[in-house]
């Protein structure tokens, strides 16, 4: 039985007139990667809760950290949309592989690109971008979640540098990073953030083991226990939690666009296999119900592409808002979430095998759907945004 290959992708709308042509070959350079580094290796990954070795080096080949750094700190100067389709041709291979190209591009190059001096830009960028030095993004605490202002870690201004104390939890890349952008309480509560480097004595990073999730992925702990860090590595352009959510939103942004790529993975997948899997006599693709699922499939994954679209062109133009870019987030993780479930039951018995993706990709978006904002919090965001009441 042939199934579609990974370069067949729903248009239906026709919204490939919208994009340029450059947008149109960054597309397909990534799909090119996916299908030829990722696809053969990631259900083996998965499977053994392994990660794809010299992965970041790789995405660094491509171009797929950082695309919209400025090109003299090693990006390539790319747009939005550009950003977006990147996250899109990644995730149809895997949530990991994108998870792991995002925390490094709107996690730690963004802040470090937006908020850092021009020292610290010039030391950790040109190595970020190209996958030589792995990042890590410490906000998430084991008691502290959807709340970030109460964090406990926090920085003590020691004179000539600072005094770190604390630990994140759920940490993508923990166990891989050499560099971790912090954020932490200084004296006064207010919170800063802080480049922390691999081997600073009392920084460690404990993996978390016996994920059912994202397990192509490294997650981990970043603990620090008097971890003396140098003055020049605090980032001087920012204070509050207005550094931290803004480097969410460039992540959230980035997810709303990944997780069409996956839904898009299991709906290709569901529609080649109704065609060719045969019950009482005729395709399953000929019943009313496995038509309704497809239709409904095709249906949410255009909505959420001219979503994605449209707040692409806000972000280019400097106009996109926080609540706009939840929306996106909560509705199209939701969306992929969704596709993943219904069309595991198109393929019966067969969708939970790892010859095919619904499974991998459902479990993933089990994690996506909860990190950078839950489902629930990202409709409070929006809620507040229409009522201008705060039910948090």
């Amino acid at each position: 039985m042939s199934y579609y290959p990974l370069t067949s992708i729903p248009d239906y709308y026709g919204i490939d007139a919208l994009l340029t042509e450059e947008h149109k070959l960054i597309r397909q350079s990534i799909r090119d990667w996916v299908e030829s580094f990722v696809m053969p290796q990631i259900d083996q990954a998965a499977q053994n809760h392994t990660d794809l070795p010299g992965l970041m080096r790789e995405l660094g080949k491509i171009g797929a950290l950082g695309p919209y750094i400025p090109v003299e700190y090693g990006g390539s100067g790319l747009d939005q949309i550009s950003y977006g389709l990147i996250m899109q041709e990644l995730e149809r291979g895997d949530s990991a592989v994108r998870s792991a190209a995002s925390v490094q591009s709107s996690l730690v190059m963004f802040p470090i690109n937006e908020f850092g001096s021009e020292e610290q830009k010039k030391k950790y960028l040109p190595k970020l971008a190209a996958g030589e030095m792995i990042g890590s993004f410490g906000l998430t605490e084991p008691n502290h979640g959807s709340d970030p202002s109460s964090m406990e870690t926090y920085i003590k201004n020691m004179g000539d540098h600072y005094l770190l104390n604390g630990a994140k939890m759920w940490i993508t890349n923990s166990p891989l990073c050499d560099i971790a952008v912090v954020w932490a309480k200084n004296e006064e509560g207010k919170i800063q953030g802080i480049i922390v480097e691999r081997g600073m004595e009392g920084f460690t990073t404990p993996e978390t083991h016996n994920k059912w999730s994202l397990r192509a992925s490294k997650t981990g702990e970043l603990v620090f226990n008097d971890v003396k860090v140098p003055k020049e590595n605090l980032l001087p352009g920012v204070t509050g939690l207005k550094g931290p959510l803004s480097c969410l939103n460039s992540a959230r942004y980035g997810i709303s666009w990944g997780v069409i790529g996956a839904a898009i993975d299991c709906y290709c997948t569901a529609v080649q296999y109704s065609k060719e899997r045969k019950q009482f006599g005729k395709p399953i693709g000929s019943y009313q119900l496995q038509q309704k699922k497809l239709a409904e499939f095709l249906t949410e994954i255009t909505k959420a592409q001219l979503l994605c679209l449209q707040l692409g062109n806000l972000k280019n133009e400097h106009k996109a808002t926080p609540a706009q870019i939840s929306m996106a987030k909560r509705n199209n993780v939701k969306m992929a979430i969704d596709i993943a479930r219904e069309s595991r039951q198109i393929l019966g018995g067969m969708g939970i095998m790892g010859e095919f993706p619904m499974m991998r990709h459902a479990a993933n978006l089990e994690s996506v759907i909860t990190y950078e904002g839950t489902h629930d919090v990202h409709l409070l965001i929006t809620g507040l945004d229409i009522t201008g009441i705060n039910a948090f």
